[in-house]
């Protein structure tokens, strides 16, 4: 199931959006469940919603820790 989560969840109190994808709690919640239509119409949006963000967490992502690690030759 394609899913626009990026392992950063943390919500923006400002817009009601995760600062790592763009969706509400709700969409979060309900995403399993949504038609594979209505979960396009979401990612749609995303890029429009993110844009409205003002600040991004700080935070290193689990991926981004990842990456790091291999660039640095561990595991």
């Amino acid at each position: 199931m394609e899913s626009p989560c990026i392992l950063v969840c943390s919500i923006d109190m400002t817009t009601g959006y995760c600062h790592g994808c763009g969706r509400t709690r709700d969409e979060i919640g309900a995403w399993t469940v949504l038609s594979p239509t209505d979960r396009r119409a979401i990612m749609e949006t995303l890029p429009a919603r993110l844009e409205t963000i003002e600040k991004k967490p700080r935070r290193e992502t689990r991926r981004q820790r990842i990456a790091r690690l291999k660039a640095q030759g561990g595991t």
